[in-house]
């Protein structure tokens, strides 16, 4: 049973976007149930309704994912600019140096998948 079948759409790529979203959504969920910061839980509904709409494959995803980009860039970049001015440097210690990795990931990603989703736009009803 490959990822496809097992999520009913026919292009591999919307489907790895699909599930990156959902991951993204349920992270910051969590986010969201530590410190209680309200505009991250209408961030992660938008990207589990994001996903939604991929897996089905929809006109509708394609925008939101559009919208999302940069709200989701500036939730990476917003803690990595505070973390750094704090810090004083990009590598202040292992773990911060993960966390900025982590954070600078996730906006290359958020970057790609949209990228991919407006290159695909053509396949979404």
């Amino acid at each position: 049973m490959t990822l496809k079948s097992l999520l009913g759409v026919e292009k591999l790529g919307v489907a790895v976007v699909s599930i990156f979203y959902v991951i993204a959504g349920v992270v910051q969920l969590v986010i969201v149930a530590i410190s209680a910061v309200p505009p991250i839980g209408v961030l992660a509904i938008s990207c589990l309704i994001a996903a939604y709409g991929l897996l089905r494959m929809k006109k509708w995803a394609v925008w939101l994912v559009v919208i999302l980009l940069f709200p989701e860039i500036t939730l990476a970049a917003m803690p990595l600019y505070a973390s750094m001015m704090q810090q004083q440097t990009l590598f202040p210690s292992l773990e911060w140096t993960l966390f900025h990795i982590m954070l600078v990931i996730y906006a290359i990603a958020t970057l790609v998948a949209s990228v991919y989703i407006l290159v695909k736009r053509q396949d979404f009803q």
